[in-house]
């Protein structure tokens, strides 16, 4: 980050994304066809908001925790550009993205033990048409890490995602990511249903006045 210029400025700032600093209300207003409002989309769409990443512990550099700080918060930002949702799979295939831009253990770690969580069909899916485009679109972009996408939100995303070389995703891989996240729907949903129903032995069991 120190050899780029916007990555010297991000070391130097050390801009913060959070729900303190970016006015998500603001995002939502903003043309559909804007980075910042498929964000926002991405947000809502998943139930999740600019504070659910962890803190950064056990860095004692500063420079370096802070880093590892932006990593973390960049993570949907990269989901949103890749327009990956939330899923087992798509998690997977945006830690390999990560991996093959950051070289990071933590990525690498989450991208060869996560599919052991997917069925034998989700596996062959992932590695056959996820990682695929993923590693190439990872390798052919800008490092991503120097990216100062706060100044990018009210562009149109296809022109940022041009702009950082970012491979859009081959109709195959939307079909998959749109069946996985429909997958990780349904399975949420039986989830909830099935905790929502009284239990079996709950309904046979004598009233304390029987």
């Amino acid at each position: 980050m120190l050899l780029d210029r916007s990555g010297r400025r991000i070391l130097r700032e050390r801009p913060v994304i959070s729900s303190a600093t970016l006015d998500i209300e603001r995002l939502r207003s903003l043309p559909a066809s804007t980075f910042g409002a498929a964000y926002a989309r991405f947000l809502d769409t998943h139930h999740v908001t600019p504070d659910s990443r962890d803190e950064v512990k056990y860095i004692d550099d500063d420079e370096l925790a802070y880093v590892m700080l932006r990593y973390r918060q960049v993570h949907d930002f990269w989901h949103t550009l890749l327009d990956m949702p939330i899923s087992v799979e798509a998690e997977i295939a945006v830690k390999w993205f990560e991996f093959v831009q950051t070289g990071l253990p933590v990525a690498l770690l989450s991208a060869f033990v996560g599919p052991v969580r997917l069925s034998p069909a989700e596996r062959e899916r992932l590695l056959s048409v996820f990682v695929p485009w993923v590693v190439q679109s990872a390798g052919n972009c800008r490092f991503l890490m120097n990216v100062m996408y706060e100044d990018m939100l009210e562009m149109d995303i296809d022109h940022v995602r041009r702009e950082l070389g970012l491979i859009p995703a081959p109709p195959e891989v939307v079909e998959a990511a749109a069946l996985s996240n429909a997958e990780t729907a349904a399975s949420a949903s039986a989830s909830a249903s099935a905790s929502a129903s009284p239990s079996p032995v709950s309904e046979l069991a004598p009233s304390a006045s029987a």
